[in-house]
Parts: structure tokens; C-alpha cells; sequence
């Protein structure tokens, strides 16, 4: 028994010193380096699992999200397959394939709910946006909880796990109304040579089109 406890004490102070040795970054110095890594980058690929939680369903589908700055987005699903989000920096365009429906709306309209992404095209600067941030360890990787400056926002809390190269793992968003939407990312690939053709989106004769950009 004394050789068990020995082995744990031991066990404990490795821990202990591996700690010290790489203690986790300071907040300030975390979040210069996440701004730092993707203020550079041109384009980002990267694979994501997003999961939908609400007071009555959850959901849960993936696939490739492909940015290039500046403001270009394609989220390509594989899970409803042919789903598509498009924004080509100035209008997206939500296309669901069960229905042969797409929807175009002007970027403004959308940017309260895909705010927390700017991280990904190089646009956010997390002291311009939020307003308090709390950090806890998860293994080698960071959590970042940061709470917006503003109430009227569509969303009331944000949290981003950052790896030790400061990329981003996972994404949590709650909404005002209560629901919960999780990103997941691997596999990120950065600057690679993305075509135009992927940030356009011309739908087929027999897709009905909901143009909302006329609308004042």
C-alpha cells in the first residue's frame, strides 16, 4: 500500500512539474496569438461537425467550410449532402436541396449570427467585440469564454477551445433564445489556392429563389 501512495505522490509531482514547465499562456498573450494566426492567412479549409440545440430538437450535420478573405464563406455540407451557405463577401445565398430552395440575403443581415466567425478571414480583434473573457484548461488546449459588449446582439456568450498553435478546435455559441450551436473543426489547411467558382452560387431553373436584397 506505502509503494502505491509513493507511486501516486510521484505521479502527481511529474504532473506538478510538467506544468510548470509549460504553464498555459496568459490570456492577452492567447488571444494576440489566435488574432495573429489567422490575420495572416489568405484562405482557410477547414472540416467541422455543427450540432444544433434548441428547447424542442437537437441536430447535427457536417462537412468543409472554405474561406478566402476578405468576407468570402462556403459552407459545403455533406451531411444533408448538397446543403450550401455562400457568401460571396457582399450577398449569401442559403440553399436547402430537399426543398430546391434558395434563399439570397445581403451580408449585413446575417453578419449578427456569423460574427464569431470573423476569427477565420482575419476580422476579429477580441477586445473590440467582447467585453469579458474567462479561460479554463482543457487538457493542452485553452478555453476561451468571452461574453459580447453588446445585449442586442443574437448571441449571449461565446466560447472557443484554442489549441497550444493557436488554431481553433471548437466554437460554442449561445443564443438569446436559449439554443446552443457547436462547431467542431479538423483537418484545418490554410492558403491554399481556392477558385472564385467557390464563393458563387447559380442556381439550376427548378430551384425557387427568395431574393430578400430588394427589400428595404
Amino acid at each position: 500500500m506505502r509503494q502505491f501512495f509513493c507511486t501516486i505522490s510521484l505521479a502527481w509531482a511529474g504532473l506538478a512539474a510538467a506544468r510548470a514547465a509549460n504553464p498555459p499562456p496568459k490570456l492577452d498573450s492567447l488571444l494576440k496569438g489566435i488574432e495573429d494566426h489567422y490575420n495572416k492567412v489568405k484562405t482557410v479549409q477547414v472540416d467541422f461537425v455543427q450540432t444544433h440545440t434548441d428547447r424542442v430538437r437537437k441536430t447535427t450535420e457536417q462537412g468543409t467550410l472554405f474561406l478566402q478573405r476578405p468576407g468570402r464563406m462556403r459552407w459545403q455540407y455533406s451531411s444533408p449532402a448538397g446543403k450550401l451557405w455562400v457568401c460571396d463577401g457582399k450577398i449569401v445565398f442559403e440553399y436547402d436541396p430537399e426543398r430546391k430552395r434558395v434563399e439570397k440575403s445581403k451580408l449585413k443581415d446575417e453578419e449578427d449570427l456569423r460574427a464569431p466567425f470573423a476569427f477565420l478571414l482575419g476580422k476579429l480583434h477580441f477586445h473590440d467585440q467582447f467585453g469579458s473573457f474567462d479561460t479554463n484548461q482543457e487538457g493542452p488546449d485553452t478555453r476561451i469564454v468571452a461574453k459580447p459588449k453588446s445585449d442586442k446582439l443574437l448571441y449571449t456568450e461565446v466560447s472557443f477551445v484554442a489549441a497550444p498553435d493557436f488554431t481553433i478546435k471548437r466554437v460554442t455559441i449561445k443564443g438569446q433564445d436559449g439554443s446552443v450551436m457547436d462547431y467542431v473543426f479538423q483537418n484545418e489547411k490554410r492558403d491554399l489556392l481556392l477558385t472564385d467558382a467557390l464563393f458563387k452560387f447559380a442556381p439550376s431553373g427548378d430551384v425557387e429563389v427568395v431574393d430578400t436584397t430588394k427589400v428595404n
